[in-house]
């Protein structure tokens, strides 16, 4: 597949599209062959971790298991019942060695976006090397001095653990780097803003969700390059036009891909995922050629649009952008269940969506079992013929 460090798609898209529907089981061998050469693997759980940093010193990122309720038992033998699933489902898979990610992790990066993820990191750091980021949960002057600190103690905290140290110029190199896979994430998301659509929102999720578990981020930009080149040439403009949906909300993926079903198979189409699987996480660039990557570094990470900040007025910016570039009919905002920051943040987005963009809007609240499906089909076949 791969020729002069370039992707050479010869597939056809159905193919290349369950090629990224099943990267995740894909890298479960891959990550052992890191291993095995003697790279380091540093394990995430969220966007705010700035993964420049360890791929600066030559360490594999990679994200880590956390959208199944597979565990989830084992989690609450340590954790209350009325918690967050991603929270219980991230334990659960690390107390449980079943996420070969977290297993062949010699670090894992948590960060402080709520209460809950707070404390199940010190429970994880009992049996794994944890460090905690503090993230402020506002996006002023002050803020942005305070996370500058946090990533320079991320970056010591590395540097400490694997006996390295980071320049300014391999961090420069990854700025560059992470920012052409993001503008190749925006061209590929910029084929949903036709109408209709060239492939499914679920096709397009899949691309999405298995990026996350790719260790090749060298040629990342490159295959997601050709992949919208190969999308745009093959474009069927006699396609069916359907409702156009925006996904907002929560983090999804695994076990919340119900949603994107039942939405698809109602007779409408995803055209956008704002949340932190999509454009959240490539929206913004890192200023390059800097005199101080790191400040760089924290400028961009501290202005994502999560509901954990207070105001949030980069996720309101976000979505108006991305209503009037995909076309939205209408908005569907996905909390799971005891999230409370996402779930109180649904009254101003109701309020944005229906009176300031004029369209119509579903709040869903969900797990990772599969007893909701049906619940989640009629709102949703309900919402979708009012459309």
């Amino acid at each position: 597949m791969f020729k002069g460090g370039k992707m050479k798609l010869v597939k056809d898209l159905p193919e290349v599209f369950e090629e990224f529907a099943e990267q995740r089981k894909n890298s479960f061998l891959q990550v052992k062959k890191i291993k095995d050469s003697g790279k380091p693997v540093v394990g995430m759980y969220c966007t705010y971790f700035p993964r420049e940093i360890a791929q600066a010193m030559g360490a594999r990122t990679v994200s880590l298991c956390s959208t199944s309720d597979e565990t989830i038992s084992e989690a609450e033998k340590d954790l209350p019942l009325n918690l967050c699933p991603l929270i219980k489902s991230s334990y659960g898979f690390a107390i449980t060695d079943k996420c070969p990610f977290f297993h062949f992790s010699d670090l894992v990066i948590g960060e402080t976006t709520c209460d809950g993820k707070q404390k199940m990191y010190e429970l994880m750091g009992e049996f794994k090397p944890v460090h905690v980021m503090n993230l402020p949960h506002n996006q002023g002057e002050d803020a942005i001095n305070f996370w500058e600190k946090e990533v320079i103690r991320v970056k010591e905290k590395i540097e400490d653990t694997f006996g390295v140290e980071i320049s300014d110029e391999n961090l420069e190199n990854q700025i560059k780097l992470e920012n052409k896979i993001r503008k190749a994430f925006k061209k590929l998301a910029g084929t949903m803003a036709n109408d209709p659509t060239p492939m499914s929102g679920y096709d397009y999720f899949k691309v999405l969700y298995g990026s996350t578990f790719k260790f090749d981020r060298e040629n990342l930009a490159d295959e997601l390059n050709n992949l919208a080149e190969k999308i745009m040439k093959e474009y069927d403009k006699t396609r069916p036009k359907k409702p156009r949906i925006l996904i907002t909300g929560c983090p999804i993926g695994g076990a919340t891909e119900k949603v994107i079903q039942a939405v698809e198979d109602n007779g409408a189409v995803v055209v956008s995922y704002e949340n932190c699987t999509g454009e959240k996480n490539y929206d913004r660039l890192v200023e390059e050629n800097t005199d101080d990557p790191i400040k760089a570094i924290a400028k961009r990470y501290i202005d994502i649009g999560c509901s954990v900040m207070s105001p949030n007025k980069n996720r309101f910016d976000l979505l108006d952008r991305l209503i009037d570039k995909y076309k939205v009919d209408a908005v569907l905002d996905v909390e799971l269940q005891a999230c409370h920051t996402y779930a109180i943040e649904t009254t101003s987005i109701r309020k944005f969506v229906t009176e300031e963009k004029n369209i119509p809007y579903l709040s869903l609240e969900t797990d990772f079992s599969k007893t909701d499906i049906g619940q989640i089909n009629t709102r949703i076949a309900a919402f979708i013929e009012m459309l």
